[in-house]
């Protein structure tokens, strides 16, 4: 019998909120069964909430984690989903980048106007 997990199990595991495990069930990324009101996930369940977890740390939309999960075929070893996986990965780096860009700049104008005042101020006299 393979292990299975309840809903708090699971919130406590990855410290997240039961509120989110069912927002998850609701947009159908996991399926747990149900035994009356009571929710039962499965390993794979739970496999597939990190791996939710783990894109949205990575700053992946959820559509995008959907779309990688949705590749998940180990008969092919995977290859599509490591593919589409490598190249969310680019992509998110490559954003990150650009914003790292554009805060080394707003630094640089922020220190510009900075002194900008601090200068004007030392020419007042009270």
């Amino acid at each position: 019998m393979s292990k299975t997990y309840s809903i708090s199990d699971l919130a406590k595991e990855f410290d997240i909120t039961t509120r989110t495990i069912r927002f998850y069930e609701s947009e159908g990324l996991i399926s747990p069964e149900r035994q009356g009101q009571t929710r039962i996930y499965s390993e794979k369940d739970r496999v597939m909430l990190k791996l939710i977890l783990r894109g949205k740390r990575l700053g992946f939309s959820l559509a995008e984690s959907r779309a990688i999960l949705d590749l998940y075929d180990p008969q092919t070893g995977n290859k599509d989903q490591l593919q589409l996986l490598l190249s969310k990965i680019y992509e998110r780096r490559e954003a990150l980048q650009r914003q790292l860009k554009d805060i080394e700049v707003m630094q640089r104008d922020l220190n510009e106007a900075e002194a900008r005042c601090l200068e004007a101020m030392s020419g007042l006299t009270d």
